[in-house]
């Protein structure tokens, strides 16, 4: 599997620290003004990538998503 690395700005394979274990963790959403379905879309592409490296054998810990502050949208 190959993903997008932020900090070297390239596409690279995807190598965990430790053989079959993968640790994920995503910060939630902070919603600023009304909900739509693009606040969801974070959610999904997680669901994905855990469901994928489950079926390819990883053990998936860690995940979850950070309850964040909701704004008063002013």
């Amino acid at each position: 599997m190959k993903l997008y690395n932020t900090l070297t700005r390239n596409v690279e394979e995807f190598v965990p620290l430790h053989p079959h274990e993968v640790g994920m963790y995503a910060c939630g959403l902070t919603p600023y003004d009304y909900s739509h379905l693009g606040h969801a879309m974070q959610g999904i592409i997680f669901d994905v990538i855990r469901r994928y490296l489950e079926f390819k054998g990883y053990e998936v810990t860690g995940v979850g998503f950070e309850s964040p502050r909701l704004s008063s949208g002013g």
